[in-house]
Order: C-alpha cells, then sequence, then structure tokens
C-alpha cells in the first residue's frame, strides 16, 4: 500500500489471500480490486468494501484450475452489487460474445492482447 501510495496510483490489485488488506488500502483512499475465485470470496470482497473483484478463471487457462464458466458468472453477477471483472481464458472473441450475454463490468486478459496482430476496439 505504501508502494501504491509513494507512486501516486490511484488503486491497487489484491491477491486472492489479502483481503486483510482491503480495509487499508481503503483508508488510504486507493481504488481497491482483488482477485477472487469464489462467490463466497466476492460476497466477503463487497463485504469488506473493496471497489472491484477479478473473478476467474472464466475459461480454461493454463495453470489455473478448472474454469468456472460463463453460467457461474451470470449466476454470480445477479447476486452482488461489487464490480466483476472476469478473468481467465479470453483469447478471443468466442469468449468476448460469451461475456457480452452476462455483462460482467469487464474483462481482463493477457493473451487477448499479447496474441493480436492487430490493435484491438470494442
Amino acid at each position: 500500500m505504501m508502494l501504491a501510495k509513494r507512486l501516486k496510483a490511484d488503486g491497487v490489485h489484491l491477491r486472492s489471500d489479502q483481503f486483510d488488506q482491503i480495509l487499508t488500502a481503503k483508508r488510504a483512499k486507493l481504488f481497491t480490486v482483488i482477485s477472487c475465485h469464489s462467490i463466497e470470496e466476492v460476497k466477503r470482497a463487497q463485504k469488506l468494501g473493496a471497489d472491484a473483484v477479478t473473478y476467474s478463471p472464466i475459461f480454461a487457462t493454463p495453470g489455473k484450475g478448472k474454469p468456472l464458466g460463463v453460467e457461474r458468472l451470470k449466476y454470480l453477477l445477479k447476486r452482488v452489487k461489487i464490480k466483476v471483472i472476469a478473468l481467465g481464458g479470453i483469447v478471443g472473441e468466442k469468449q468476448l460474445e460469451a461475456l457480452e450475454r452476462v455483462r460482467p463490468y469487464g474483462f481482463a486478459s493477457i493473451r487477448y492482447f499479447a496474441l493480436a496482430k492487430e490493435p484491438r476496439r470494442r
């Protein structure tokens, strides 16, 4: 947190084992995102005051376990008010089309952008 403040960052992205840091980040006036991998974790992040969560993995991705899937994401979105950013296995238009149907706050990906031959605009 202190590094983020020293660098004048607007926010932090916490790992899924850093729930105890949410209040510290919020006190530091940082936009706070935390990685979540279950509905219970998302509800906990919301209760503790995080601004948003990444929820993953939605689709199959190397080394990240069984994908949660779009239907579970859809179920989650109906039950929480916190901003949910879909993450994991988003590599092309097929995944984006599936996400557009359930309307998360946004998505994050490395491979989607890294594998692009031309800059993508959505």
